[in-house]
């Protein structure tokens, strides 16, 4: 629920981005929906460490794909 929150309350920055940046930025968000139940177990007192940490992973995780891609194509 605290995540709901906090990424309905990052959308009001949404509104400031330029226009080529707010698909980065919805994709940013994603993010958090799709890791907000591994976040939502974790216990902070900032509020925004689980968002974040959510963030973190899920770009973490898309480098590693791509870094996985690149190799398979240097290799070839």
């Amino acid at each position: 629920m605290i995540m709901k929150e906090e990424v309905k309350r990052l959308r009001s920055f949404r509104e400031f981005l330029r226009v080529d940046e707010k698909p980065i930025f919805d994709d940013l968000l994603l993010q958090c929906e799709l890791y907000a139940s591994h976040a939502s177990t974790m216990t902070s007192v900032v509020r925004e460490v689980p968002l974040i940490m959510s963030m973190l992973f899920g770009q973490h995780k898309r480098l590693l794909e791509l870094e996985e891609q690149l190799m398979k194509l240097e290799t070839k």
